[in-house]
Order: C-alpha cells, then sequence, then structure tokens
C-alpha cells in the first residue's frame, strides 16, 4: 500500500482528499494490462463504492489505440483510474474520456510516445451538487516527431469541482515535438469551481507546443440571439453547453455514451 498523497503533491493539489482519507487504509488497487498493435477501449466505470485501477497499455510500433473512457459511479461512488499508455514509433492514438460520475472521479493518464507516434485527446468534465471530479494527463515525448493535442472542456454547476492538470514534457530526443493543450470551463453556477494547470516541461529546442486555458460563463449575446429567433431559454443554454463541449467530444460516436452526456447536459442546464 502506498501512501496517501497530499497536496505537497501537484497532481493532486485540487484533489477530494477528505474522502480519500476515509478509503485510503484500504487501498487494494487493481492492475490490469493490454497490448498489441490494436487496441479498442470501451470503458465504463460504473457502481457503487470505490473504482481504483491501474491499466498498463501497450501499443506496437505502428500500431493503433482508440476508444472511450466513460466514468458514470453512483451518487455515492469514488473513482481514482489511472492509464499508463506506451505508443511505440509510428503508433496512433484517439481516445474520448467522460468524467460526470460519482462523488469524486479522478480520471489519470500518463502517456509516453516515441518516435513519430500521435495522441488525440478529447476530454469533457460534467459536475453538479458537491462533485469533485477531475482529468490528469502526463504527456511524456520520448522520440522525435511526434504529436499530441489534447482538448478539455468542463461543464460545472451547482457547488461542483472540476480541474484539469496537463502536463506535457518533452525529451531532449525528441525533436520536432508539435504539441497543445487546450481546457475550458462554463460555469453555470456562481457556486462552482474551475482549476486549470496546464503546463509544459521541454527540454528540446526544435519543437511547437502550446497551451491555454479559460473559464466563463455562457454567452449572453449568443442567448439574445436564440432567444429572438424563437427558441426558450432553458433551450437555448443547453443548446450552448452541447456547442461548448463538442470540439472535445468529435471522437465520440453515436451511441448511448453521447446520448448520456448530452442528457446528462440538458438536466445540469434545467437545475441550474
Amino acid at each position: 500500500m502506498t501512501a496517501m498523497p497530499t497536496r505537497k503533491d501537484e497532481a493532486w493539489r485540487y484533489a477530494d482528499l477528505k474522502t480519500l482519507g476515509a478509503l485510503w487504509p484500504t487501498r487494494a488497487q487493481e492492475l490490469r494490462a493490454l497490448s498489441g498493435a490494436s487496441v479498442t477501449l470501451d470503458e465504463c466505470i460504473s457502481g457503487s463504492g470505490w473504482r481504483d485501477e491501474r491499466v498498463e497499455i501497450s501499443i506496437a510500433d505502428g500500431g493503433r489505440l482508440e476508444g472511450i473512457i466513460e466514468q458514470v459511479m453512483n451518487a455515492d461512488g469514488v473513482a481514482t483510474q489511472l492509464y499508463a499508455v506506451t505508443l511505440g514509433a509510428g503508433a496512433v492514438a484517439d481516445l474520448t474520456i467522460i468524467n460526470s460520475g460519482g462523488r469524486y472521479g479522478r480520471l489519470a493518464l500518463d502517456i509516453s510516445l516515441h518516435e513519430g507516434a500521435a495522441l488525440t485527446l478529447g476530454g469533457a468534465i460534467v459536475g453538479a451538487g458537491e462533485q469533485v471530479l477531475e482529468i490528469i494527463t502526463h504527456v511524456r515525448h520520448h522520440g522525435p516527431n511526434a504529436t499530441s493535442q489534447q482538448t478539455v472542456r468542463a461543464v460545472l454547476g451547482g457547488r461542483a469541482v472540476g480541474s484539469y492538470l496537463g502536463q506535457v514534457a518533452v525529451a531532449q530526443a525528441a525533436q520536432k515535438t508539435d504539441a497543445e493543450q487546450s481546457f475550458k470551463a462554463l460555469l453555470l453556477a456562481r457556486g462552482a469551481t474551475a482549476n486549470a494547470k496546464p503546463e509544459l516541461e521541454i527540454f528540446a529546442d526544435d519543437v511547437k507546443c502550446a497551451h491555454g486555458a479559460s473559464v466563463g460563463e455562457l454567452d449572453k449575446a449568443a442567448l439574445f440571439y436564440l432567444n429572438s429567433r424563437g427558441i426558450a431559454p432553458r433551450a437555448a443554454q443547453a443548446l450552448l453547453a452541447q456547442a461548448f463541449v463538442d470540439d472535445a467530444i468529435t471522437g465520440l460516436p453515436e451511441g448511448a455514451a453521447r446520448e448520456a452526456l448530452l442528457a446528462r447536459l440538458a438536466a445540469l442546464v434545467e437545475a441550474a
């Protein structure tokens, strides 16, 4: 059993340590390993209690990783999931993660890219009530000519707390790296809180790296325009919230996961 983290650990600075403190003495993290040239994820983290798992994924040179990680624990549930991913030379990963369930939900990804690998990651945080939801990413560029693009959106109501901590680390050998991070949060209530900590650690001198973060409310001009076209206020708010997260879930196909996310957004707007 490892020691419980503290706020001195940057990766846990916004975590719900009060909830974890009651659970940590019984920690027995499960380990699961996946490997191959092609891996498809269809992860639905659900139920009650505490889900605590480390998933190790290794993709061979030229291989492909794609799919969905969806955290929808019950209202009293806690999830602290870690996905450790290694992408071989020329491998491609296209992932969508949704964090919307439980009283505390933490989805952490530690992704290593070797020469010519490419990562596209879209993430959505949707929280209400007293929820604390986090997406934590550590993207490590080990080899040259690799690319990573992270797009994370959060929509928060009630007194929910949504956090994105994303670090991109570029090794000295990782010349020609192209890395982007984008985080935006939409607050539907004054009691909601968004935390953002994008971070770049670069030891190469021929790279293209960028990050950005912003927090705001619904665009009043856009709401007025939709209302003037006969769209009811709540429906207009729901449309804007859906549009807000849309560029983060472009990899999410039509189906149950997308429908559930949009329904969750509509319910969040209705309760705001």
